[in-house]
């Protein structure tokens, strides 16, 4: 009777390597393939993505770079010592702040006038591009888009030295000195900014209308619709998105309204209601040198500002659905 001779049982030899598992090969090939077209991109764009660098490097050396010098805003900050030598103090200039019996007046005045200047300049745009829009007369058409332009290209200061000299009691056309008093301080603000930037945040509600369809406009004009029906039908849902996004950025700059207005129109008569934010880190950082205190109001106001940014981008894409992110 043969006998069978059992094969031995293969050992497996010290330099075999574990299979790689497909998932792992698949990963490293999809990585591959996006690294030669990132590659094959470059090559052929190349001139854009020198273009975009400029803004980027912007971007970096003079917004995210400085963010990491915010740290002075816990410390005693002494020039000598440098921002990473000087002594660690916590929380201290937070403390102090939330205690200065001028900081309420502070945030008062800040959120009152960014309120006010955002519910004055968000519709009156929309309003004028509409307007324009529905102006077939193409000479009036373009003579009122220059005149309500025209005011943007002015620099804040001689917008303010206009503003002054208008409503000067020695040299204005009116004889009550406004300037001097508080309560007209925000009406002179916002009022002043509408009218030089109005023209130029229309433009960019026209480029929206200027993208719907015509065809919308001639079947609401065959089925009857008057000329207000299709501003509110057909233009308005068209200028939704456009709106919801410029809503989400004002009010997402509540806190950093401008600073070169408010300090050239400030005095000591309207100082109730003219000092802000911004105008108390200027006057604390630069004229009283308290570099600490100047970086931790700013702080505060710069977190301030993105969690408004991000409660209104929220409840913007709950009820329209449309907002600056997914």
């Amino acid at each position: 009777m043969a006998t069978t001779t059992p094969h031995p049982t293969p050992v497996p030899s010290a330099d075999r390597r574990p299979a790689r598992s497909p998932h792992r090969s698949d990963m490293e090939l999809a990585r591959r393939s996006r690294w030669a077209q990132a590659q094959l991109s470059w090559r052929r764009h190349w001139q854009l993505y020198l273009l975009a660098s400029v803004p980027l490097a912007y971007f970096v050396i003079f917004k995210y770079v400085p963010m990491a010098f915010n740290v002075i805003a816990f410390k005693d900050y002494s020039p000598v010592l440098g921002p990473w030598g000087s002594e660690w103090v916590g929380l201290r200039n937070f403390e102090l702040l939330f205690g200065n019996p001028v900081f309420l007046t502070l945030l008062e005045n800040t959120v009152i006038l960014a309120g006010y200047l955002v519910l004055a300049s968000f519709p009156i745009p929309i309003l004028l591009a509409l307007a324009l829009n529905e102006i077939r007369n193409g000479w009036f058409k373009r003579t009122v888009q220059m005149v309500t332009y025209a005011p943007y290209f002015i620099s804040t200061v001689v917008v303010v030295s206009m503003t002054i000299l208008l409503l000067s009691p020695r040299s204005g056309i009116v004889s009550t000195n406004f300037l001097g008093e508080p309560d007209y301080f925000r009406h002179i603000y916002v009022w002043s900014d509408v009218w030089q930037t109005a023209g130029y945040s229309a433009v960019i509600y026209m480029a929206a209308l200027a993208g719907i369809d015509p065809v919308l406009h001639e079947s609401a004009k065959i089925d009857g619709a008057s000329r207000l029906q299709r501003i509110r039908h057909i233009d308005l849902p068209g200028l939704l998105p456009t709106a919801v996004i410029v809503l989400i950025l004002g009010v997402g700059n509540t806190m950093a309204i401008g600073f070169e207005k408010a300090y050239l129109l400030q005095n000591d008569l309207n100082l109730a209601q003219s000092e802000i934010i911004p105008t108390y880190v200027y006057k604390t950082g630069l004229i009283n040198a308290d570099f600490s205190m100047a970086t931790a109001v700013g702080l505060f106001n710069s977190v301030v500002n993105l969690c408004l940014l991000l409660v209104v981008n929220f409840a913007a894409k709950k009820v329209t659905g449309k907002g600056l992110w997914r």
